[in-house]
This record gives structure tokens, sequence and C-alpha cells, in this order.
């Protein structure tokens, strides 16, 4: 996608074949800057501190740390080390333990002086795969957001067409395109008129920090809303579609997105807003049934519920960035990152295969099981 007019990815490798380059997106929306990791070590603190985020794109480093870990020691035991090592550091995700397991089961077979090489050229082929499948995810939800424009009362044709969106799943949480911002990137090149409200997402703000960034920098329209305001403007009409990402996707539908996904939900379902989450194949995980049951979800450091990071506006260290304390001495914070959103709520999955009804026979018809 693109920054100040240039075209960028949010993984790479470095010139020299060996390390890999991301983009911090800890330090967005006030700062661009990209980290060399060069060490299995990096890239597993990359991905628990969220340098990189977004299922997704945690795949994708979780591929190229076991290339960096391969380049240091080939051997069996360090690769299963490493395995285990990176597959701890975000428990939610499932495409972290998916593309690890693919690239494993790459090397496997092969001497230890070609392991390396040949995660590389895996770790490769997953990051193509993620742009192709985001893209196709753009494609297939464009036609859902024309044909709900199209179909919206006479007297709102003429108003831009209004999405609501919770978290981060654009290109910042991919490779490139994004998932639930795909749709919007593809609309806004077809000249569909549209604006979009961008939950702040509370506790990291990755909606106001790194949704509502990459969104001004395509040009699209946007507002930045605090999460509890979704349910106001559901109530008054000021949504047409939500739609969000998913970071496990259970067998019969369920979808685990960021905290706070499952509220959205609801006032959708209550005010008879379609409400669609987009998701790649390698966010299905078909072992799992119930969501609410068999998903494990992370929870993170209270000082993110306690603290919050922004710029300084005036003063002396005006322009700098800062963190605060936002409660009270002793107060005690409690940071669950995702919840499950049960199947019956989604009004549709979107897919890079197409769209399915969020339930065990949709999914299978779009991937040909039976």
């Amino acid at each position: 996608m693109n920054i100040d007019g240039r075209a960028w990815r949010t993984i790479g490798l470095e010139p020299d074949g060996r390390s890999v380059w991301v983009i911090d997106q800890t330090q967005l929306p006030h700062r661009f800057v990209t980290r060399s990791l060069s060490t299995i070590h990096q890239a597993a603190e990359a991905i628990s501190s969220m340098v990189v985020r977004g299922a997704p794109l945690i795949g994708v480093t979780g591929a190229y740390g076991l290339m960096l870990a391969l380049q240091d020691d080939a051997g069996d035991e360090a690769l299963s080390a490493a395995f285990d090592q990176l597959n701890a550091t975000r428990p939610t995700a499932v495409n972290l333990r998916w593309a690890l397991e693919r690239v494993r089961d790459r090397v496997l077979p092969l001497p230890s002086e070609q392991r390396a090489e040949a995660a590389r050229e895996e770790a490769g082929l997953i990051a193509e795969e993620d742009v192709a499948m985001c893209s196709a995810i753009g494609d297939h939800g464009l036609t859902i957001i024309q044909q709900l424009a199209a179909a919206r009362p006479a007297a709102r044709r003429s108003k831009p067409f209004q999405l609501l969106t919770h978290c981060n799943a654009g290109w910042l949480a991919t490779v490139d395109w994004g998932t639930a911002l795909a749709p919007i990137y593809k609309a806004k090149r077809a000249g569909l008129d549209l604006h979009v409200w961008v939950d702040e997402t509370r506790p990291r703000n990755q909606g106001a920090s790194l949704t509502a960034y990459e969104l001004g920098r395509e040009g699209i329209p946007h507002t930045v809303i605090v999460d509890n305001a979704g349910g106001h403007l559901m109530q008054n009409g000021e949504v047409d579609a939500v739609i969000v990402g998913t970071d496990r996707t259970t067998s019969r539908g369920d979808v685990c997105n960021k905290i706070g996904t499952y509220l959205k939900a609801l006032a959708a379902h209550d005010n008879g807003v379609p409400f669609y989450v987009a998701l790649p194949a390698s966010t299905i995980d078909w072992s799992l049934s119930d969501g609410l049951v068999e998903i494990p979800i992370e929870a993170r450091s209270a000082q993110e519920v306690i603290a919050i990071q922004g710029r300084v506006l005036d003063g002396p260290a005006a322009g700098s960035v800062a963190e605060v304390q936002l409660t009270p001495e002793g107060s005690n914070g409690f940071n669950p990152a995702f919840d499950v959103t049960p199947a019956r709520l989604v009004t549709a999955l979107i897919t890079d295969r197409g769209v399915a009804d969020a339930s065990e026979e949709g999914l299978k018809s779009l991937y040909g099981l039976d």
C-alpha cells in the first residue's frame, strides 16, 4: 500500500538475504521506522511486543523467524526449540502455528545444510500467498459493498456508504492489502463514495493509531470514534455495514478478534446492520468447533490498560511521544486481548475463496471439504 506516494509492504528480506526488515508498528502513527531482525530472538520479541501484529503478518514473521534460527543451527533439536519459542509468542492467532508447521514440514526431510535456504523460500511463498489471498478478499468484499450500496433506500444513495471497523485488519496486519480493509481499498479505487467509522480500539488503540493511519495515507474519508460510540451510530442509521477481521475462526464459523468485537456484533444484530468478517484460509482452525470453549484468549500486560502512549501537544516536550498513566496509583488492570463472536451473529464470512455463511457447511463448501 502507499505511504507518502511510495508502495510499501510490512515485511521483507534485507538485501543480504539473511535478515528481515519490518515496519515497527509500535512507533505509528507518529513515527514511521523500520527495524531489522537478524536472529530468532529478535523475531520472537517483535511478535510478542507487537512490533508486528495481525494474525497473517504474525504468521509470516514466524516463518522468517525459523529461517533466522536455521541460519545459526539447522539441527533437529534447534529446529524444534525454535518452533516452540516462536509458537509461544502469541497463543491466540492460529496463523502463527500454521506458518511454523508449514516451514518445519518443508525443511525436516532435508539435510541440515539445505534447511535455511528452504525455509527462506517457504517463508517467501507464504508472504506472496498472503498478498494474493488478501487481494482476493478485497475483490469478494467489494462485490458485497457494491450490492449493499445499491440496495440502500433512495434517500441514502446520495450519501457516502458508511462502514464501521474495529481494531486494525488492514495492510499493516498482513503483508499487503489487509483483510477487513481490503474491500474498502478496492471500493475506493472502484470510485465508490464511502466513509469509515474507526473504533479507537482500546487499550492499544490499533484503530486510532494504525487503521486511521492507513486510511489517511490512502485518502479514504474516516472518523475515529471511541469504542462505545458504535452502538449509538447504528441506532441512528449512521452505519450501513460492519466489517472486521479475525485472528482465529473455528470450523463452524465462530470468530475470535480483538476485544470489543463481540459487542459490535451484538449492536449490529440488534439494529439490523450487516456484520461481516474477512479472513484468509490461514485463519481457519479446522480442529476447533466451539470458539467460546476452545480458543485460548491471550491476556496481555495490565500496563496496556493503565497507561497510554501519545504525542505531547504543548510545553517543552511538544512533538515528542510519551507514555502517561491513566489510573490512580494502586488500581489494577485486566487485559484480555480478544473475545469470541458466535457464528449466529455473523452475517457472512468474506474469504479468499468467496463469501460463505458462518457455518461448518458454508466454510466446507468453499474449501472443497466433506
